[in-house]
């Protein structure tokens, strides 16, 4: 049976040899042509069948010009491989055969390549309906993905330019973000490893992928994560205690073992969350691995990564308002050296120092570099004061040419950078003030005594109305405690000065408030995701609560802009050595742009508008 079921090994087919086939097509007679098809194009073609066929081929690319298109991309639909290693080597013989001769076909190849980087999907039909889609997510998969990559690698040995013909394939094949997170992580898994056998492509794909993943990540507000963890923690409380004394748990427990309880509760409830939080986990990988060899820093491919990195920062990631999570790899990548994390800085205050730059972007050149100071655990002390030294002197600068011209009210329109420039040194200093008075009280104090607060703070534009109230309190507590300013009057007038305004809705009058003017937000707030944090969390400084003493002079200040469910974790003021004291602390963007609806203050339209 075998033997009569098994193909013979001829290379005549039809009446003749693939070239006899192939000129008599151009001749016009089709017959044998159209019966060549049928047989490349048979589901149930034999390995055998599939070797004698590309090897004729392989002897006859200068016969498959443009005009046999149809043909060639029936080769190119071939099923090779998930076949024997003989059918691949075979098959990656004959691309590159059919490249360098034929250089017209080089688009389809690439794309039948491209097309493999995500796992194939396997349909089941019942009564001419889909019961299942899923991932075929077999043993092979590594090994087909392998053998993705060298195919890529011999079509960009034979032909030079596949480069620039690859990455419009590489964006248009990218799998939509509500695909499968296996899909995603395979694809995008796929891409990095492209940037190590082609580098010139590798600022590209960063671009791409990064603008993947800011679109998953402003999708998915850290509000929502978080009620969607708290749902799922809810119904699987609700779950336990329904099925305590209802059934023996024990054997399912031993069967699935604790590998699944783990993963499963490692993975995100909110389904974009999920996705997110996969492909950041490769991310960081990726830059870790490029960055070290042999377990040890390369200086040289970290700097160029570096470069890399900064440039997409700078492209997408600074215009873009209030994303949570994807801002971390320039985060991760500067904790590898201090260097890097001085070179980003110094970045950031160029942008923020230069005119020439929209207002909006150095309002958020300030808001990272205090975000960054405040929360990098790996910046010492010694380059938090040189940074604060430079904006405090750039804001005396500004005071000094602004204070008593025409411009010198305050208006976040007019000096909006100034304003996001004081958030950031007040955010700084109440993250860092016990690092900077640390062992030395009477130099410590004479040092930020240097930095003449008071000045700052008693000046025209009056930086105490606009900054965000949180983080006005906290630096009003602790400059008060040092005797370095007193800030409680200026809060006090600019409270009186905070009008109500009522607007009719549809649900009766509302009082509507503005505490956050300059619509601005801390960047590296807390980050979330629950597997990709593990790479965060060993240097990030989280908020440590200040003590009962401390706690006491945030009392009396404004209240306005302080609610109940604000969620960065220097707000809520929960820690576990003093749960019966709740502090007020900077806050991030979701909680001061939405203001309680009892409070009192400017109109909610003085937002500046922050374009994306």
């Amino acid at each position: 049976d075998e033997f009569i079921s098994s193909p013979p090994r001829k290379t005549v087919r039809f009446g003749g040899t693939l070239t006899e086939i192939l000129l008599k097509y151009e001749k016009g007679d089709t017959t044998d042509f159209e019966l060549l098809k049928h047989q490349l194009s048979d589901p149930d073609i034999k390995d055998a069948q599939i070797i004698n066929w590309l090897h004729e081929f392989r002897a006859s690319v200068a016969y498959l010009t443009k005009e046999l298109a149809q043909l060639v991309n029936i080769l190119l639909k071939l099923p090779w491989l998930r076949r024997s290693r003989e059918v691949v080597e075979e098959y990656l013989g004959f691309l590159g055969n059919l490249v360098s001769a034929q250089t017209v076909h080089l688009r389809p190849c690439l794309q039948m390549i491209v097309s493999q980087f995500v796992p194939p999907r396997i349909t089941i039909r019942e009564d001419d309906v889909d019961i299942s889609d899923s991932d075929d997510d077999d043993e092979n998969l590594s090994e087909n993905f392998n053998t993705c990559h060298r195919a890529l690698q011999t079509v960009a040995r034979y032909v030079p330019s596949t480069p620039q013909f690859l990455m419009p394939i590489l964006v248009e094949y990218f799998p939509f973000i509500n695909k499968s997170e296996r899909t995603l992580e395979c694809y995008v898994h796929n891409l990095l490893r492209v940037t190590v056998y082609l580098p010139t492509l590798r600022l590209q794909i960063l671009e791409l992928i990064i603008e993947k993943l800011l679109k998953l990540d402003v999708s998915t507000p850290q509000q929502d994560i978080e009620d969607a963890e708290e749902t799922a923690n809810n119904c699987a409380s609700e779950e336990k205690s329904t099925e305590e004394g209802l059934f023996d748990m024990e054997e399912d427990e031993d069967r699935k073992g604790n590998k699944v309880v783990s993963s499963s509760s490692e993975r995100m409830a909110h389904p974009l969350a999920e996705r997110l939080d996969i492909l950041m986990t490769i991310l960081f990988s990726y830059i870790k691995d490029v960055c070290h060899v042999d377990g040890k820093l390369n200086i040289s491919n970290t700097k160029d990564l570096y470069r890399d990195l900064v440039s997409v920062f700078d492209k997408l990631i600074l215009p873009t308002h209030a994303s949570c999570h994807v801002q971390y790899f320039m985060f991760y990548i500067c904790s590898f050296k201090l260097g890097l994390a001085e070179a980003f800085l110094d970045h950031l205050w160029k942008k923020l120092q230069d005119p020439n730059n929209p207002s909006v972007i150095r309002q958020t050149a300030g808001s990272y570099i205090g975000s960054f100071l405040a929360r990098a655990k790996f910046i010492p002390v010694v380059t938090v004061k040189a940074c604060l030294d430079l904006l405090v002197n750039w804001l005396h600068k500004y005071i000094d040419n602004q204070d008593t011209g025409a411009n010198a009210y305050c208006d976040v329109a007019l000096h909006g950078p100034f304003y996001s420039t004081c958030q950031a040194v007040f955010y700084t200093l109440i993250f860092r003030h016990k690092q900077l008075l640390d062992g030395n009280l009477r130099k410590g104090l004479a040092y930020l005594q240097s930095l003449n607060f008071e000045r700052i703070v008693m000046c025209q534009l009056n930086p105490l109305k606009i900054c965000i109230p949180s983080v006005v309190n906290l630096f009003a507590a602790i400059t008060r405690k040092y005797q370095l300013v007193f800030c409680y009057t200026i809060i006090e007038r600019n409270n009186r000065q905070f009008i109500p305004v009522v607007r009719s809705g549809t649900g009766g009058d509302l009082v509507q408030t503005c505490t956050n003017p300059l619509d601005s937000f801390f960047p590296f707030d807390p980050y979330i995701l629950k597997r990709s944090k593990k790479t965060i969390d060993p240097m990030y400084q989280f908020w440590e609560e200040l003590s009962a003493e401390d706690l006491e002079n945030l009392k009396k200040p404004i209240k306005k802009g302080t609610s109940e469910d604000e969620d960065d974790d220097f707000l809520k003021g929960e820690t576990p050595q003093n749960d019966g004291v709740v502090g007020i602390a900077p806050n991030s963007y979701e909680s001061n742009t939405r203001s309680p609806v009892s409070s009192i203050g400017s109109p909610a339209d003085c937002y500046v508008p922050y374009p994306l």
